[in-house]
């Protein structure tokens, strides 16, 4: 897919009637699903209760979260056994791995459940996808992997993997579409828990940021090498916009005290003066207070899209990674904002371009009311397009994948 054909999510069609409001069968079915971390036990635990309103006496197992299993979910194992990040990590416990998904296989092909649904974690579940699907049993994968960004070839093998795939952004849904692969775009739930209006003077009132003086947070990323490739240049940004706007205020949100620590040495050594209020967690909170938030790209500028808070995108990373990067990467723009709309909302400073200067001008731009008023307008729009209660939409595509009405890209359904 080249850059012009990347549809935006005006291409979304209105949220569904709900296909289900009572229950489809009391029959005890089985339905199997594998979480591998925190993002996918919140999701397959939505699901889970979804599912429950039409198979009232389903059972549901697999590898999931505390979450799922608080819905009834039994786990063949811990999911932390599957969180594994980094490549060392990964060979480190490849056997593992490889063990854990042979014997969840060989279970449930013996057990022949009505569906599995592999809730993210592509490199373990579509593997076990494939192998079940050839083995007749009826496959759905809920969050796409990014194919539509690199790596497009891997949509290929997820062809032959999954019999429906479940999309939280239309851009995604459109990609597969075209690869005549059956798809439901069940819209965020994060565009679902966060309100459409959120109180900035009760979010400053929360964090002690009481006052009308404008506010600028910064979110240097999670990770400590987040934070060492671009920390410096926020710092920096910061102190620019101090020399032209003594008034503004700044505050940078860090996930640990590891991080927070890492963020206060980055100031002591750049900007000893320059008065930063640093707070543990409460990135979202932080969002929420500000007037401009300056950030990695990441899930982070979705959820400051969410709070409707005009934001800049900064990123750096090695030169090498950039370089490769660049060469792999097929769509026009890395925030998902730019994605949503189809143009760029969001200015992205990327690696040379992520200069202290280049940001304090953007973020001064991001400061008018007019500009921040135009902004908004687009965040809620985008917000009110991916806000389609993803659970339920989630569940009546399961619904149509375990009843035989599932419509295949060519518009007609299959049993």
């Amino acid at each position: 897919m080249s850059h012009s054909e990347l549809p935006n999510v005006a291409d979304a069609t209105p949220p569904a009637a709900t296909e289900a409001s009572h229950p489809v069968s009391d029959q005890p079915i089985t339905i199997a699903m594998v979480a591998g971390e925190a993002s996918g036990d919140i999701l397959g635990a939505g699901l889970i209760a979804s599912l429950k309103k039409r198979y009232p006496k389903a059972r549901f197992e697999g590898i999931g979260g505390p979450l799922m299993e608080a819905e009834g979910f039994k786990t063949h194992v811990p999911m932390e056994r599957l969180s594994v990040m980094g490549l060392v990590e990964v060979l480190g416990r490849i056997f593992e791995l490889i063990g854990i998904r042979w014997r969840l296989k060989r279970y449930l092909l013996r057990k022949r459940p009505a569906a599995f649904i592999g809730i993210d974690a592509p490199d373990f579940n579509l593997g076990l996808e494939l192998a079940l699907r050839r083995n007749g049993i009826k496959t759905g994968h809920y969050v796409s992997p990014s194919v539509w960004a690199w790596r497009q070839n891997r949509v290929f093998k997820i062809a032959r993997a999954v019999d429906l795939m479940l999309t939280l952004f239309p851009f995604e849904a459109q990609f597969y579409r075209q690869h005549r692969i059956a798809v439901r775009f069940v819209g965020h739930p994060l565009a679902d828990g966060i309100p459409l209006q959120t109180d900035r003077h009760e979010a400053r009132q929360n964090l002690g940021l009481a006052g009308d003086t404008p506010l600028i947070a910064l979110l240097p990323g999670s990770r400590g090498g987040e934070i060492a490739y671009i920390g410096r240049s926020l710092i920096e940004a910061a102190l620019w916009l101090r020399e032209r706007r003594p008034d503004l205020r700044f505050v940078i949100p860090c996930v640990n005290e590891a991080r927070k620590q890492q963020v206060a040495e980055l100031l002591k050594e750049h900007a000893p003066d320059l008065s930063i209020t640093l707070v543990l967690g409460r990135s979202r909170e932080v969002m929420q207070a500000s007037d401009v938030v300056v950030l990695a790209s990441g899930t982070a500028t979705l959820e400051g899209m969410l709070m409707k808070r005009p934001m800049v995108v900064a990123y750096r990373v090695s030169q090498i990674t950039y370089r490769i990067m660049r060469r792999l990467l097929k769509a026009p723009f890395v925030a998902l904002p730019n994605l949503l709309a189809g143009r760029e909302v969001v200015p992205e400073l990327l690696q040379d371009d992520a200069q202290p200067e280049k940001i304090g001008q953007a973020v001064l731009e991001r400061l008018s009311p007019e500009a921040s008023m135009a902004i908004q307008q687009t965040f809620s729009d985008l917000h009110q397009a991916l806000k389609r209660n993803a659970s339920e939409e989630a569940a009546d595509a399961v619904v149509a994948l375990i009843e035989g009405h599932l419509e295949k890209p060519d518009g007609v359904k299959h049993g």
